[in-house]
């Protein structure tokens, strides 16, 4: 059981290369006409942009809880805080990345003229399991060397500080991205469809773009922190209670 535990951080690595493999995969795949490109290419752009800002917004409250958890618990609480911080984010950003890229390629893959539903299924498939290999993959890979590190049950509390971090990011990640997305949804249906009378997901409408840049960074990446989140969590709490009671059978 313990060289499982030092695997870990490896096998996590081995997930991270396998889930680039798909992402590499589904990038080869037939992208359409130039049109479903341009849309493609503005609604991924878009996702990379509101994310970057998020991001940089998140940095802000992030030195600011590392601080405080340095002055009030300790140093090593707050490198783990970072960890987890920073994990949540990848796996939002991995996941998304991936998202983006094989949208397109299932609308492609399932187009009216000549639907080819195998393909489309598996870009579908391949392009979401990119997601879940990262949040598994890096989850293993931080909650592994922090065991590895602080498995002892009188230093188990410190891994908490992982756990706070990711559900710190999968706060912000979860709430803006939802609100991001319903504003754009709104604001896209009442201007285009009851001022302009362009019809409802019509890529002439900005805010149908805006949209669906919506969509990848709340129910994508935003779904992505949410998960990792609940993952590491449980793996943490479980941690959490095998320490008190180990401790509890020492007094």
């Amino acid at each position: 059981m313990e060289q499982l535990v030092t695997l870990s951080p490896a096998l996590g690595a081995v997930g991270l290369v396998i889930a680039y493999l798909i992402y590499l995969h589904v990038v080869k795949q037939p992208v359409g006409t130039e049109k479903m490109k341009e849309i493609a290419d503005m609604i991924h752009d878009g996702a990379m942009v509101y994310l970057k800002k998020q991001y940089s917004i998140m940095v802000a409250f992030i030195v600011v809880v590392v601080i405080l958890l340095s002055i009030f618990i300790n140093w090593q609480t707050a490198l783990a805080f970072i960890g987890g911080a920073v994990s949540s984010m990848l796996a939002g950003f991995f996941g998304m990345k991936a998202a983006t890229k094989a949208n397109v390629r299932t609308a492609q893959a399932a187009n009216l003229y000549k639907p080819d539903t195998a393909r489309a299924l598996s870009n579908a498939f391949l392009g979401g399991s990119v997601m879940g290999l990262s949040v598994a993959s890096i989850g293993l890979i931080g909650v592994g060397v922090l065991f590895i590190i602080y498995g002892k049950p009188e230093t188990a509390a410190i891994i908490n500080g992982y756990a706070m971090g990711a559900s710190s990011i999968a706060l912000f990640a979860r709430v803006g991205g939802g609100i991001y997305t319903k504003t754009a949804d709104v604001g896209s249906d009442l201007v285009g469809k009851i001022e302009a009378g362009i019809p409802e997901d019509d890529p002439r409408n900005p805010g149908v773009i805006a949209d669906n840049v919506g969509d990848n960074v709340g129910d994508v990446a935003g779904l992505g922190a949410d998960i990792f989140e609940s993952y590491v969590g449980a793996i943490i709490a479980t941690i959490a209670i095998g320490a008190t009671a180990m401790a509890g059978t020492r007094v």
